[in-house]
């Protein structure tokens, strides 16, 4: 049945920023439909578990901070001492931070950079071995739409660039891995109601217009994200690699 292929039972799936909104909600529907699944993040863990446990989710959590060098490393080593096997890894973890481009500085542009773009290259590195061992693995990254076009309001030109950047990875990894098993897929999601765009959407001058150019007026929910992160991280498509996924409401068609 075409329904088993979007089962993930005996898979080992990390996520790395976890703990709430999409991370979270990712971690739930890969639990749900069977991974064991570890979540990580630089904070605590006490509402994730909450959410995970009350939806029967087989999960862990170790505490990580992607923005250090060998926190990707760190991460897999534990994972695969504690599980024996890693094959889902979903980089999740980011920041985003807004500004006029005259007055960023070195350290918010390296600040934004070092998680959003070196940290998902180290993990995405330090997730081989342990796939390459098994023959197979899946990587997802999560970009942005903010990755494929400048979005306004707001000016983020380091958000934007971090963004194109983790696109531009997955389908560089995907290629150079393709014939090894390994298969690498982002997704770019639009406005999504999470604690990171709460700020914008209370915003009265910059939420009329995310929703005006959204041509479904509205804000997606981390759970539609989700949907389509099983989708990407499930035997249901196999055959799909180096794709970014867009789930924008329809904002990147005007």
């Amino acid at each position: 049945m075409i329904l088993e292929k979007f089962r993930l039972d005996g898979k080992v799936a990390v996520v790395t920023g976890g703990t709430r909104g999409i991370g979270l909600a990712i971690a739930k529907a890969l639990g749900e439909a069977g991974a064991r699944v570890i979540i990580s993040a630089r904070t605590s863990a006490s509402e994730a578990a909450e959410v995970l446990t009350n939806a029967n989710v087989d999960f862990e959590f170790i505490e990580a901070d992607m923005r250090e060098e060998g926190a990707a490393d760190e991460l897999t080593r534990r994972v695969i001492k504690r599980m024996g096997r890693l094959d889902i890894l979903v980089n999740n973890a980011g920041v985003a931070i807004h500004g006029d481009s005259g007055d960023f500085d070195d350290e918010t542009w390296r600040k934004i950079m070092s998680l959003n773009v070196d940290a998902v290259f180290r993990s995405c590195r330090a997730a081989l071995a342990p796939m390459r061992a098994q023959g197979a693995g899946v990587i997802l990254n999560i970009g942005s739409m903010s990755g494929i076009v400048s979005n306004i309001p707001q000016n983020q030109v380091a958000y934007n660039s971090s963004k194109a950047a983790v696109h531009m990875m997955t389908k560089s990894l995907a290629s150079e891995l393709a014939l090894e098993n390994i298969r690498v897929n982002a997704m770019a999601p639009g406005y999504i109601e999470t604690d990171m765009s709460r700020g914008g959407i209370e915003n009265p001058d910059w939420f009329p217009i995310w929703r005006d150019m959204t041509p479904m007026g509205r804000v997606g929910q981390p759970d539609e994200v989700a949907a389509a992160a099983l989708f990407l991280c499930s035997p249901a498509s196999s055959y799909v690699t180096g794709e970014v996924l867009v789930i924008d409401g329809g904002y990147t068609t005007r």
